[in-house]
């Protein structure tokens, strides 16, 4: 059974003195991976979005939308298949900029949508990153989940406009904790499928001055595959560990990535004869 693979990793870009060291580890830890994709989010610098470029040369294609300081929503797709083609989609919704939503205007979140050509079927690999709730609350009366809510129903109406022969991934922090009431909603209108349905990991690393309410799992890996084709998936954490880097532990990022496998099947399942 063929596989197709990826990661998808809030990389924490924020240009610090010692972000592009981080990002050039974080490169050079993925080139070691025998991954299909690699979703970034928080590539908030076009100097960092080059370095990642660089020093991820394992994967010849990439994906970005371009803009003054960084790209668009922060995003950068990498690929070791040919890109077919790519687009970006701006949320109409990105919180209120009298708020810390402010930060989420200024980048422009949205969605970035490639389409890969892959030697067994189409992929169409869409990577996004929500506004955050800065309240930590996710209720239905929230501003920020309120926002937050638009924002999946625009990325569900872009899930439900691909074509029904291509496997289709939607990666990226959502900022929306699994379980919720906004997380099964999208998964109801979208269509996709949660292989990690049901756990509550966090996957936003713990901090001392974080409140607890904020680590919760908010990094998704989600699908919908082609029913002419029948797939086994795996799904697991990565980057959990720190890293030694020049006589030090380093962590790749304040998020953990999501990584999925989607195995498959050569035979095609054709749809019976009506009757």
């Amino acid at each position: 059974m063929p596989t197709f693979s990826l990661i998808t990793f809030n990389c924490y870009g924020v240009p610090t003195p010692g972000t592009s060291s981080r990002l050039k580890l974080l490169a050079q830890t993925l080139n070691t991976l025998d991954m299909s994709a690699v979703c970034l989010q928080e590539v908030q610098s076009n100097h960092n979005r080059r370095v990642l470029e660089r020093e991820c040369g394992s994967y010849p294609s990439r994906a970005f939308e371009p803009f003054i300081h960084a790209p668009k929503g922060g995003l950068l797709t990498l690929s070791r298949c040919p890109i077919v083609y790519t687009e970006f989609i701006l949320y109409d919704e990105r919180g209120l900029w009298y708020t810390p939503a402010l930060a989420d205007w200024i980048l422009h979140k949205g969605i970035l949508i490639t389409h890969l050509a892959w030697d067994h079927m189409p992929v169409v690999l869409i990577n996004t990153h929500l506004t955050a709730n800065y309240m930590g609350d996710w209720s239905r009366t929230n501003a920020f989940a309120k926002h937050e809510y638009n924002q999946l129903h625009q990325l569900a109406a872009c899930v439900q406009m691909q074509s029904a022969e291509a496997l289709v991934l939607v990666c990226g922090d959502f900022n929306i904790p699994r379980g919720s009431w906004m997380y099964d909603a999208f998964l109801e209108e979208s269509g996709l499928t949660d292989p990690l349905a049901g756990n509550l990991q966090p996957t936003l690393r713990p901090r001392a001055i974080l409140p607890d309410r904020y680590i919760m799992p908010i990094d998704y890996a989600l699908l919908r595959a082609p029913l002419t084709h029948g797939v086994k998936v795996e799904s697991r954490f990565q980057f959990e560990d720190v890293i030694p880097h020049k006589n030090k532990q380093v962590e790749l990022s304040d998020h953990y990535a999501v990584e999925l496998l989607v195995n498959v099947s050569d035979r095609r399942i054709d749809a019976p004869d009506s009757l």
